[in-house]
């Protein structure tokens, strides 16, 4: 890895030649990202999933930059292993050029991101291709794109139909040629996600796209029980964080109603009249 065990652009890059799987997980605050950067994860996604697991939207089309930021400085404060990537949302990138490179730069300078997200194929290549250009490190994603959900009518796979399935392929060549530095694929059947693989240098991050990628990335809050909410069924449960935090809510009311807690002893007067703050 980079300094001092940093993960850096080019280290994923080795990861693929050398087979290593990329472990990518989202973080929207300086707590989770503390937790889940001292476990190791290789990437950590600041993912505009947030409109959706944490403000309680039902699309990620809300998600405005300016909250981008907000939550990108906020798990800046708590990483400091993990390659930070932040997704940049709904019409940040699409007008022009000039804007997206702008709004990048805002992710960069202001949220502290390390490199930058963008949803799209060929038609995002031109801008994938500016901001690489203007030193901005480029991830792309294809297939599901959750920006696009309006126009795919729904949350859906991706590439069944063999039109639908070539449009991926070209998308992840067109992004790489354009220098992305690697490129998440969302909800495509496996055998398309192999074949994408092996056809790019780059990088391919999958959910819900099978186990041939060269890498996996899930929300946090679906992985560790913590969003209540619609759960895709690629989605595995590694704890069921939501449901313990539940049951400890109650113990705490019951306690508090019961006139359990706080106990005696532990209260600032006992600690007084111990001696604590009667000097």
């Amino acid at each position: 890895m980079g300094k001092q065990g940093r993960v850096r652009v080019p280290d994923l890059h080795e990861m693929k030649r050398s087979r290593r799987k990329i472990a990518m997980l989202t973080a929207y605050d300086a707590t989770m990202a503390g937790i889940l950067d001292s476990a190791g994860v290789d990437v950590l996604l600041v993912g505009d999933s947030l409109g959706m697991v944490v403000m309680g939207e039902d699309t990620t089309i809300g998600v405005t930059l300016d909250m981008m930021v907000h939550h990108c400085r906020a798990v800046a404060r708590g990483a400091s292993r993990a390659l930070l990537v932040a997704d940049l949302p709904f019409l940040t990138y699409h007008t022009s050029a000039a804007e997206a490179i702008r709004n990048a730069g805002r992710l960069m300078q202001e949220g502290r991101a390390a490199a930058v997200k963008v949803e799209g194929g060929a038609p995002c290549a031109g801008i994938v291709r500016a901001l690489t250009e203007a030193g901005i490190p480029v991830m792309g994603h294809l297939g599901l794109l959750p920006q696009h959900v309006h126009q795919l009518g729904g949350f859906r796979a991706v590439g069944k139909s063999r039109d639908e399935a070539e449009q991926v392929l070209a998308g992840a060549q067109a992004v790489e040629e354009a220098g992305a530095f690697a490129v998440v694929l969302e909800s495509v059947p496996a055998e398309l996600a192999r074949r994408v693989t092996g056809a790019v240098s780059i990088p391919t991050i999958g959910i819900g796209a099978g186990p041939h990628c060269d890498g996996q990335v899930l929300v946090s809050y679906d992985a560790f029980g913590l969003y209540q909410g619609f759960v895709p069924r690629f989605v595995k449960r590694y704890a069921e964080l939501g449901s313990a935090m539940a049951v400890a809510a109650r113990n705490y009311i019951d306690e508090v109603r019961g006139g359990t807690f706080p106990e005696a002893e532990h209260s600032i007067g006992a600690a007084g009249a111990h001696g604590v703050l009667a000097k």
